[in-house]
């Protein structure tokens, strides 16, 4: 089946995964703009490690926002409707002159816009695993590093960490998130004894100010996004920024000698360095872009000031890139709005699929085929009596969405008419406890009753075009059960539910029991699409000793006729007069 016929769940994850991919790589110029300004305008608050860990924060909240349900509400900017590519090439197609007897190699005929964007999205969700997993082996080379080279050295000091001497061009650093361990190197020996200590004091003042974590977290961040260009940059400067933390606490209240001897410590060493280990907190982590600062704030410790309104305006600064960066990300138009159908039935004792037909793992809102179950817990709860008992009576502000719901009801008619606030009478009685309690015994969908997010209505919606999803396949794992009774429920209620689900005997001696749904479809952003329409009709058919159990469900452009009884009409031509033969 050619993509452009097929939009699975691992398609849509890798639609919006480059969607959230590109959206990150934006807000992270964003906000590398707003630090720029703030080491120019707000040097103080630049200097703080928590702003540069928070702007990383700032981008990843950007990417998972954009992956998150929901979040489409959000956007400002009109969806991307992918739906739309496919009948594009199809009507260039169609200008081309039949006479022309223009033949087209099948290959290239299925190599549609919206196959190409399939094909992106899958290739950059693989590279994105391959790059991940780069960099975590490098991660790991560069801890086997370091701890080959504590092992190669000889431990001077146990309190409060292990002090290991080390005979290599490194920079006296600090690594180990759970166990601490400070590397120093030979030729510190050649340093005044006074140097020596400051060095020394830097690096206990990282343990201190627990910097390790801190850094961890940054390196953590930068790993998750490493395609993200402003990560790196992000987190080279909260490196900047712990080390000038460092400075600032060491040299607190020491006369300019020691200031002078400390920076000439730094000068010294970055001469008989290689290059610093980005993962551990060294005294010589500089570049020629941060040396300066460093200088300037070991001469004059003033420079490292900010006030309480600084930091608040940087925080604003970021949490305003947050919000433009989510609502201008564009979203999905056609999420779960692809024209689909599927038609699969399978024999109720042996459980063999006996035809299997279209996208029957995809789930969709179980509309007015839930008042099956709906009738299982109902009768099974005492609720409901018989098939005429109790009458429930029709009051205004009840769903009234059909002229025949505007009447007192009982369980008969509220199964032919599929009366919404019927069943939601019965679900409130339950109560959500036990409503949830029935969903998860009957292993229903993905058993999410919770409702539209922010409504709590789960209760009373979460089966109408809600949180409440289920597909074909699922619905057949439930029948079956019902029809094999082994739901947790009594035997009255599959008696009572099975007489007011009203039988239909066709011409070749199977007698249907089947219930429609209807729905429309939801967009992206939570409103209904005027377009799209779910149509539904499961149940079982019997014959004899044989049972099979159905479901038919399809997505199509919305019609005069209910999508229900549109699937019902279809599974009866098409399909029922032919289980005889199945």
């Amino acid at each position: 089946m050619a993509l452009s016929n097929i939009f699975t769940g691992i398609d849509l994850l890798a639609f919006q995964f480059l969607l959230a991919s590109g959206g990150c790589v934006v807000a992270g110029l964003g906000v590398w703009g707003v630090m720029r300004l703030c080491r120019r305008w707000l040097p103080g608050v630049a200097a703080q490690r928590s702003v540069w860990l928070l702007g990383q924060c700032t981008v990843i909240a950007t990417f998972l926002l954009v992956l998150a349900p929901q979040s489409e509400r959000l956007r400002l900017l009109p969806p991307i409707d992918i739906e739309d590519l496919a009948p594009q090439r199809a009507q260039a197609a169609a200008s081309v002159p039949a006479a022309a007897n223009i033949v087209v190699p099948e290959s290239e005929a299925a190599a549609s816009p919206r196959d190409l964007l399939n094909y992106a999205a899958l290739g950059w969700l693989a590279i994105y695993m391959l790059g991940l997993g780069y960099t975590l082996l490098h991660l790991l080379h560069t801890r086997r590093m370091l701890n080959a080279l504590a092992t190669a050295g000889s431990i001077t000091r146990a309190q409060p960490m292990d002090t290991i001497e080390v005979d290599a061009p490194i920079s006296p650093m600090l690594f180990g998130l759970f166990r601490p361990r400070l590397l120093l190197p030979l030729h510190l020996r050649g340093f005044d004894a006074g140097q020596r200590q400051l060095i020394l004091e830097h690096e206990l003042t990282h343990w201190r100010r627990r910097d390790l974590q801190w850094a961890s977290a940054g390196i953590l961040l930068q790993t998750l996004l490493w395609f993200n260009p402003f990560m790196h940059l992000l987190r080279k400067q909260l490196a900047w920024a712990q080390e000038l933390g460092c400075d600032r606490d060491v040299l607190q209240g020491r006369p300019q000698a020691q200031r002078k001897a400390y920076a000439a410590a730094l000068l010294a060493q970055l001469k008989l360095q290689q290059a610093p280990i980005t993962t551990a907190l060294a005294f010589g982590n500089a570049t020629p872009d941060t040396l300066a600062s460093r200088i300037a704030l070991i001469r004059d410790p003033r420079g490292a000031l900010h006030s309480r309104w600084a930091r608040i305006a940087a925080v604003a600064g970021l949490t305003g890139v947050l919000a433009i960066s989510l609502a201008l990300q564009p979203s999905l138009a056609s999420q779960n709005l692809q024209p689909l159908s599927c038609t699969t039935l399978m024999d109720a004792a042996t459980g063999q699929r006996l035809r299997h037909d279209g996208q029957c793992d995809a789930r969709a809102t179980p509309a007015s085929t839930f008042n099956i179950v709906v009738s299982l817990m109902g009768y099974d709860s005492g609720i409901l009596v018989d098939e005429h008992t109790p009458v429930m009576q029709y009051k205004p502000g009840y769903a009234d969405w059909n002229d025949s719901w505007r009447t007192d009801t009982d369980p008969t008619s509220w199964i032919i008419n599929s009366n919404v606030w019927f069943a939601q009478n019965v679900t409130r009685q339950l109560g959500e406890a036990r409503f949830q309690r029935y969903i998860d015994g009957f292993g229903y969908g993905n058993r999410d009753v919770s409702g539209d997010q922010g409504k709590q209505n789960g209760l009373t919606m979460s089966w109408i075009a809600s949180s409440l999803k289920i597909s074909p396949d699922e619905q057949l794992d439930f029948l079956r059960k019902l029809v094999n009774r082994e739901l947790p429920v009594s035997a009255k209620a599959y008696d009572m539910t099975a007489r007011i689900m009203q039988p239909r005997t066709l011409a070749n001696g199977w007698t249907m029991r089947g219930k429609t749904g209807t729905s429309a479809a939801v967009l992206p952003d939570g409103r209904d699409d005027k377009q799209h329409q779910y149509g539904w009709y499961v149940g079982w058919a019997t014959k004899g000793d044989r049972t099979i159990v159905f479901a038919r469900m399809m997505l199509d452009q919305r019609q005069e006729t209910y999508g229900g009884a549109r699937a019902r009409q279809a599974f009866l031509s098409e399909v029922a007069t032919q289980l005889d033969t199945l």
